[in-house]
């Protein structure tokens, strides 16, 4: 009988799996996660779309706010039900919301910079027709004499808002609630 010690004798991390501290740091994100939800509104918690018994729970969570002890318990069922979901369209979804996106951040650089150019360079609004074909020209024009308009006079930039919403539906496709107030009004578009 010999006590020869092989290489098939070790066992690798792989067939080990993952260490009890690396899958209580899983859990603990899961939780953290399920708890980024807890603070969203019914709308945005509609649009991640949810499994029925995690949206429940979420839910019952949100009434809990005061109950400290009850909270943590539902938090802990909440990181449970996470493992049954893949987080990341979850964690991406909430990132764009929050800007914390690097492709979220990128898009609105983009737009800065095309605004940008717009108040600085008169060529700047043929390129962007050349570029961009849908976008209304004439209304793109008005915005940005009235950007300078308001500028001289040290109004609120206005305009210049109503000019990156503008930019953001011509480029990206998007549009936000639209908030009247910073519109042109009749007066200002002469």
């Amino acid at each position: 009988m010999t006590n020869e010690y092989t290489e098939e004798d070790e066992f690798s991390e792989e067939d080990l799996g993952p260490s009890k501290t690396k899958r209580k740091k899983e859990m603990q994100a899961l939780q953290d996660l399920g708890g980024a939800l807890i603070d969203l509104s019914k709308d945005k918690l509609k649009q991640l779309d949810l499994p029925e018994n995690l949206l429940t729970a979420v839910m019952q969570a949100k009434k809990l706010l005061n109950a400290r002890g009850a909270q943590r318990r539902q938090l802990q069922y909440i990181g449970k039900l996470m493992r049954e979901v893949d987080p990341a369209p979850i964690q991406a979804k909430l990132d764009a919301w929050s800007g914390v996106s690097k492709e979220e951040t990128n898009k609105l650089h983009l737009l800065e910079r095309w605004r940008v150019r717009l108040l600085s360079d008169d060529s700047a609004l043929g390129e962007l027709m050349n570029t961009y074909p849908g976008a209304d020209a004439q209304y793109l024009r008005t915005l940005i004499r009235n950007a300078h308009k308001e500028h001289l006079n040290n109004k609120p930039p206005k305009s210049s808002r109503a000019l990156f919403k503008s930019l953001r539906e011509v480029i990206l496709g998007t549009t936000e609630p639209e908030d009247e107030t910073d519109a042109p009004t009749e007066d200002e578009t002469e």
